[in-house]
């Protein structure tokens, strides 16, 4: 089986590694110049390597880490340096209080100085309150707000969920991006309760080893590298700079109907196809197979960032605060969302330059797309005055590189799951169509990762041209039904 993976982002890598690894042969069509989607190494000050994209992959859940030591970067895997996390809000950096889920406490003790001694008692009532529903869906930001007030997430749950989607609290999905908590609400009374309910099962059960974040030495942007060089050492074909601008159905010359991707440089044919490219590419793409599947994808919205990537002199940087870094709440109405301390967090980082200090700032957030307006000087300048305000920091940079995330990431907002549902359902019924990547079934690497392969093993195990074409496949059946005549 010939199988076509269109785009070099993980989800596509590692779809191509999967079908590989199961016996198909693979062609990776890639628009852009380079691989990797959203994993990008880099280099600042000359030498020193950095990212220039998502920096580090969840190592609880298996799919990255296991992609990563298959392609053989299993010696260069390396946790966090240093671990705990700050908030600089209220005027001062402080450490991110400990015993929460995405900030929300299971005791408001443990939030005293993040938030006020109002907001403290309004956490109290929480116990008091009846029961809210949450139905079959509700935002993060509206369920905890109403059993816990609004200081809790303005302070505490922004921050966190901004690091992850750079969106809204009031808009996203509780049920799609803290399952743990709905599934609490859904349970318990009290949010409080449902909080140490999620903490106590999490003590009781498997005792779980090793780092919870996991780097690559040189820069988690060596994955996709790694990835396509195990790919091609298959005998994949990778193509770079080809855009598809169209997917075909056309019959084979064994009845069948095969796939035809139209690109500037020719079609390609295959028997089956991965879609793993942002949203509105894949809307254009499948518009005319899967139509209900396009409809979905036209609504998802993205948000657009930028990562500020900043080098001083070590020296210049001694009174910085402890730890990694911190988040920046939105309500405090500064420019940065974040800041991280790369050569703290990162032993790979300090190493390879003693004299050099790595730091990097983020902005943007859903909404906020006019902010990757300004030039590079501007974003620089509004970095460093946030990083003095908030640490003191009053050297110059001696070299400094923007990278600018357009459409970075999707937003996951109240309904996501079951429109995901109607997507894959919608796709499931065009026999060798697949699609994977971010907007499906999470943000992050290991869940992209995951994406790719499911994409992978569904196509092997329902072949769209099998050799009996008198057996229908999967969603063939349905197929047929709208094909045949009145």
């Amino acid at each position: 089986m010939h199988v076509l993976v269109i785009g070099g982002g993980i989800s596509g890598l590692a779809a191509a590694h999967q079908l590989l690894a199961d016996g198909a042969r693979v062609t990776v069509l890639e628009a852009g110049a380079v691989l990797g989607g959203k994993l990008r190494a880099g280099s600042i000050a000359g030498t020193a390597a950095v990212d220039l994209g998502a920096e580090s992959m969840l190592a609880r859940r298996p799919e990255a880490v296991e992609l990563a030591r298959a392609v053989g970067l299993g010696e260069r895997l390396a946790p966090p340096s240093v671990a705990g996390g700050a908030l600089w809000t209220r005027g001062t950096v402080r450490p991110m209080p400990k015993g929460h889920v995405m900030g929300v406490p299971g005791d408001p003790a443990a939030v005293a100085g993040v938030v006020s001694p109002e907001g403290l008692a309004r956490i109290e009532e929480d116990e008091r309150l009846p029961r809210t529903e949450v139905g079959e869906d509700v935002s993060v930001g509206d369920y905890v707000a109403g059993r816990l007030g609004r200081e809790v997430v303005d302070r505490l749950v922004e921050p966190l969920l901004g690091g992850v989607y750079a969106g809204d609290a009031y808009r996203i999905s509780l049920r799609a991006a803290v399952p743990q908590l709905y599934e609490a609400a859904r349970g318990e009374r009290s949010l409080l309760a449902g909080v140490r309910a999620v903490q106590q099962r999490a003590a009781a059960g498997p005792a779980r080893r090793g780092p919870v974040f996991m780097g690559v030495e040189g820069g988690i942007g060596r994955l996709p590298g790694a990835v396509a060089d195990a790919c091609a050492a298959k005998g994949a074909d990778i193509r770079l700079s080809t855009p598809v601008r169209e997917l075909r159905r056309v019959a084979g010359e064994d009845g069948a109907r095969d796939w035809l991707a139209v690109t500037d440089h020719g079609t390609v044919r295959g028997d089956a196809v991965v879609v793993a490219v942002p949203a509105p590419a894949a809307a254009r793409l499948l518009g005319p197979h899967a139509p209900d599947a396009a409809a979905g994808l036209d609504q998802v919205a993205y948000a657009s960032m930028a990562l500020v990537t900043l080098a001083f002199r070590r020296a210049d940087c001694d009174g910085l605060p402890d730890g990694s870094g911190f988040l920046v709440p939105p309500v405090d109405g500064h420019a940065i969302k974040a800041a991280t301390f790369s050569t703290r967090k990162w032993g790979w980082v300090a190493e390879q330059d003693p004299g050099l200090f790595v730091l990097r700032t983020s902005l943007g957030r859903h909404g906020e797309e006019r902010v990757l307006e300004r030039d590079d000087a501007e974003l620089v300048e509004l970095s460093l005055g946030d990083l003095r305000a908030a640490t003191g920091l009053r050297a110059r940079p001696v070299d400094t590189l923007v990278t600018r995330w357009r459409g970075g990431l999707p937003q996951y907002p109240v309904g996501h799951l079951e429109r995901v549902s109607q997507i894959k359902e919608a796709v499931a019924r065009v026999p060798g169509l697949a699609v994977a990547g971010a907007v499906y079934e999470g943000v992050g690497i290991p869940a992209c990762v995951a994406a790719g392969r499911r994409a992978a093993r569904h196509l092997v195990q329902h072949p769209a041209n099998p050799a009996d074409r008198t057996v229908p496949q999967a969603g063939e059946t349905g197929e047929r039904e709208q094909r045949r005549e009145p």
